[in-house]
């Protein structure tokens, strides 16, 4: 077993966790992570309204006693979300743990200290990072190039990022970004960080709430399989490489173009209604990360921690220390 700042901080058995996904972050896959040792979000506002997410929360506390945490996604939108509401509907569920991301979480912090919820803020630079721990978070997750999702402006892979994060901050850290195997978390924990963080390879389990056509893709996929977008909007996003997302690079990219270009094209309702839901895998725009070449096979979550596990403990505890000899 693995001993790190993060586990025992958070109260977990392994330094692996499931961040906040978009219609994945579940109360199955969720209650499967956490009842093998990691520390699993619900995505709050995968759920329609608060009262939806008290719901989802029991839903997990019907399927594990183990602890799991919340994601609240702080983003600009078309329509206002009621995230004092969300807030609070985390806090009266008596959830613990809190993963933060988007925009700053600093309106949130208070209420969540006053009610003994731990809070992981996500962040793509380490100036972000810095910010986040002088505002009290009791975590950071830094996100580097490889990640799906946003992966913010500067282009600074893990390799560097998780380095220059470990050498500033002073609180755990969690790497997230291209992660899926052993030997990425022993690396991790090398690079400086307390755990990893893992999205795409938790699409790929038997519990994820998706369409098997894309745990099948993930297998398939290769490193190559994701393909940025929204840059011209300064609003870079890596998801999977398709026919959508290729169309949406290519208008985008035309002079002149505007996100209202490709917005019938990016929404997320129809990702999550074509791929997600019906397994048309060129049916809307899906995220992925670079982790998919290292995703061979669908396991279930308990298969791909206890492996990972595994692997990291045979690398940290033999295969390493036997390079030193005599």
């Amino acid at each position: 077993m693995l001993e790190t700042r993060f586990t025992t901080t958070f109260g977990i058995t392994h330094p692996i966790v499931c961040g906040g996904m978009t219609a994945v972050g579940k109360a199955e896959l969720i209650a499967a992570v956490a009842e093998a040792g990691a520390l699993g979000c619900l995505t709050a506002l995968t759920q329609p309204t608060p009262e939806d997410l008290v719901k989802e929360i029991a839903r997990v506390r019907d399927l594990t006693d183990k602890p799991f945490g919340v994601n609240l996604t702080i983003l600009p939108t078309v329509e206002p979300v009621p995230y004092d509401e969300y807030r609070d509907a985390i806090i009266d569920g008596g959830v613990k743990i809190v993963e933060t991301a988007g925009a700053n979480p600093a309106p949130h912090l208070p209420a969540f200290k006053a009610a003994g919820v731990k809070v992981i803020h996500k962040a793509v630079a380490v100036r972000h990072a810095l910010k986040a721990e002088s505002l009290g978070v009791d975590a950071i997750s830094i996100d580097g190039f490889e990640c799906a999702g946003h992966p913010g402006e500067d282009d600074v892979p893990g390799l560097i990022l998780i380095a220059a994060a470990a050498r500033k901050l002073s609180i755990p850290i969690v790497a997230s970004g291209g992660f899926a195997t052993g030997s990425g978390l022993a690396a991790a924990l090398a690079l400086g960080a307390d755990a990893i963080n893992m999205g795409t390879r938790f699409v790929a389990t038997t519990e994820a709430p998706v369409h098997q056509n894309v745990k099948d893709q993930i297998v398939a996929n290769d490193e190559r399989s994701t393909i940025l977008v929204f840059r011209e909007f300064r609003n870079t996003a890596r998801v999977a490489r398709n026919a959508i997302s290729e169309e949406i690079a290519e208008i985008a990219g035309r002079e002149g173009a505007t996100f209202a270009d490709v917005a019938h094209l990016a929404a997320g309702e129809r990702g999550r209604r074509e791929v997600l839901g019906e397994g048309n895998m060129d049916g809307g725009m899906w995220w992925a990360g670079q982790s998919q070449g290292l995703i061979d096979e669908v396991l279930s979550c308990r298969e791909v921690i206890d492996s990972i596990m595994a692997d990291a403990e045979e690398i940290i505890g033999k295969r390493l220390p036997a390079m030193l000899g005599n």
